[in-house]
């Protein structure tokens, strides 16, 4: 992630995105940078307006992307709370028997 946010932190400053400026400025915060990472970033950005990514997820509302994970998960319980009773003892009972094939 880190790699990330130092070609962030360049594009921002008006700086090239390339290997050596993604080095230097992971190397600047203390991590240890590995150039493995660093060149599979830089030719993923390669070609990409950074400016224009930017821009359309700022467009994203924050919030509502937060709450579809969650009111998925609220839909998700309910359907478990509505399971009648009746389908819990079947399953029940079809367990036992099928324990019961076991021993004969």
């Amino acid at each position: 992630m880190e790699y990330v946010y130092a070609a962030l932190l360049l594009h921002s400053a008006g700086k090239d995105v390339n290997e050596d400026g993604i080095k230097k400025v992971v190397e600047a915060s203390g991590a240890a940078a590995d150039e493995i990472r660093i060149k599979a970033l830089v030719a993923a950005l390669e070609g990409v307006d950074i400016a224009t990514v930017l821009a359309s997820a700022a467009a994203v509302p924050v919030a509502a992307a937060a709450a579809a994970p969650v009111a998925a998960h609220a839909a998700k319980g309910e359907a478990k709370a509505e399971e009648p009773e009746e389908d819990k003892e079947a399953a029940e009972e079809s367990g036992v028997e099928g324990l019961g094939a076991l021993f004969g």
